[in-house]
């Protein structure tokens, strides 16, 4: 035998078990597989309509009276509802975005808080944000040559006017980072080569060093599609996620990265050695520490679950499953045509190839466990 063929055979055996070993798996998965037997919530239960369980019913009533007083004119409990949230940069943000959304549907209400609040940077800036919105729905999400010449134009008109609108409101809160995320967000579509980019991105960090959205725009801005590469981004998340503090759920940055990378460079592009095993690791240990009423951490998790299960780590994503319940709505399993069975096929093989053992009769969780509501 020659060496090229012995070397071949070391190289290409591992993949090949691999290959035929997760083949195997997904057979039973589709075959023999009883979840509930394993503590999972039965194929029957799934829900492919939603990431997590809805939004408490208080919390959402109370988010409903801030959107109708806002349609019927009233903007003091929008502002109210933001400033609640004091220096919480992150549910600061997460509440703009709430309002972001009311506008979408009628902006009236927000040209009337600007006029008779001109100085109130939450103001400035969801005013910056909308017009990043606007700019983006005129431009539709094509590539340039597929945008008609007179969206583009207005496109490159709109992202600008938002940024020296962020800049604007910056001025008026120097400490309230919601600003430079907008101007984060917006430069990549206004064409700001890096050295224009840093000083925003420094601005950013300087107020929120962990600000979520902030990191997730930045990742956006450093990926290969926009003015970086897969090294740059992949190395952005990283020390994101490092530099994250305990209960953060910015290592979720690294998930959104791997995901960027897989999608424009394929499944083989997807790091299988043992630092990246590692790292994945370390992202379940973060989000471990999330708070578990976080709106972030269900899509989270279903991402995770998924990239454990590609790395071979199945019995941590089998935990994964465990901890996501009856929900299936989310990526990657609503990008695979249908997420019941891809959820299913998902924990199935995680199931299988942890070798983990089914549950005694008493121990199995019932419908009970996993509340339809």
């Amino acid at each position: 035998m020659s060496l090229l063929l012995i070397f071949l055979l070391i190289a290409f055996t591992p993949s090949l078990i691999g290959t035929v070993r997760r083949s195997r798996a997904a057979d039973w998965a589709r075959t023999g597989f009883d979840p509930s037997a394993y503590g999972l919530a039965s194929t029957a239960m799934l829900d492919p309509h939603r990431s997590g369980p809805p939004m408490a019913s208080e919390q959402r009533e109370r988010f409903q009276a801030v959107a109708d007083a806002a349609w019927n004119g009233n903007w003091r409990p929008a502002a109210d509802h933001v400033g609640a949230a004091g220096e919480d940069w992150d549910e600061r943000w997460s509440r703009l975005e709430l309002l972001a959304e009311i506008a979408t549907q009628d902006d009236a209400w927000l040209t009337a808080w600007r006029a008779a609040e001109p100085g109130n940077c939450d103001a400035a800036a969801l005013e910056a944000k909308h017009l990043v919105h606007q700019a983006w729905t005129i431009r539709g999400r094509g590539y340039a040559h597929e945008v008609p010449p007179q969206n583009m134009a207005k496109f490159e008109q709109l992202l600008p006017a938002a940024i020296e609108a962020a800049h604007r409101a910056a001025l008026l809160a120097p400490e309230n980072p919601a600003p430079w995320v907008v101007m984060v967000t917006a430069a990549r579509g206004a064409r700001y080569a890096p050295d224009r980019f840093r000083p925003l991105w420094e601005g950013l960090v300087a107020r929120a060093p962990h600000h979520y959205e902030g990191h997730w725009q930045g990742m956006q801005y450093w990926c290969a599609k926009w003015y970086g590469s897969n090294r740059k981004m992949m190395a952005f998340a990283r020390r994101a996620m490092d530099q994250a503090p305990t209960g953060s759920p910015l290592a979720g940055v690294y998930l959104h990265a791997l995901s960027e990378l897989t999608t424009r460079s394929g499944a083989r592009a997807f790091p299988t050695t043992w630092v990246a095993r590692r790292r994945l690791k370390a992202v379940a240990a973060a989000l471990a520490a999330v708070p578990a009423n976080d709106s972030r951490l269900p899509a989270l998790r279903h991402m995770l679950a998924d990239y454990l299960g590609r790395a071979g780590l199945f019995a941590e994503a089998l935990k994964q499953f465990r901890l996501i319940g009856r929900w299936c709505g989310a990526d990657p399993w609503a990008r695979r045509g249908d997420p019941v069975a891809a959820f299913d096929l998902a924990r199935g093989v995680a199931v299988r190839l942890s070798r983990a053992k089914p549950l005694p009769m008493q121990a199995r969780r019932t419908e009970n466990a996993f509340p339809m509501h």
